[in-house]
């Protein structure tokens, strides 16, 4: 014998989620922490961080620079979705982020 459960939403699935992602970007602020490393050069972390964020070219040598000094820089400031989408990013050459809330 099977039984079936039908759930009927007042709210389209999509606009639920939709809702729920833009709740957790405005309630929950984050930020991409990136740390240095002795693999990627320069060039190759300017460029993935420009690509991540959208930032110019000064301000990536800037945060390289940072990271490269200290061994860490907070890279990227937002919601926390957007920060999974520029940590995963960051990640795609092997680079080692952190988010923090």
């Amino acid at each position: 014998m099977m039984y079936s459960h039908t759930v009927f939403l007042e709210t389209p699935y999509e606009e639920l989620v939709q809702q729920t992602l833009g709740f957790v970007d405005s309630e929950l602020s984050a930020r991409v922490i990136l740390f240095n490393d002795e693999v990627h050069t320069f060039d190759e972390v300017i460029i993935q961080i420009m690509k991540a964020t959208g930032c110019s070219l000064e301000r990536a040598e800037i945060l390289t620079l940072e990271v490269h000094r200290t061994g860490k820089a907070m890279v990227f400031s937002g919601g926390f979705t957007e920060c999974l989408r520029v940590s995963g990013v960051l990640e795609e050459i092997g680079l080692m982020t952190q988010i923090e809330t």
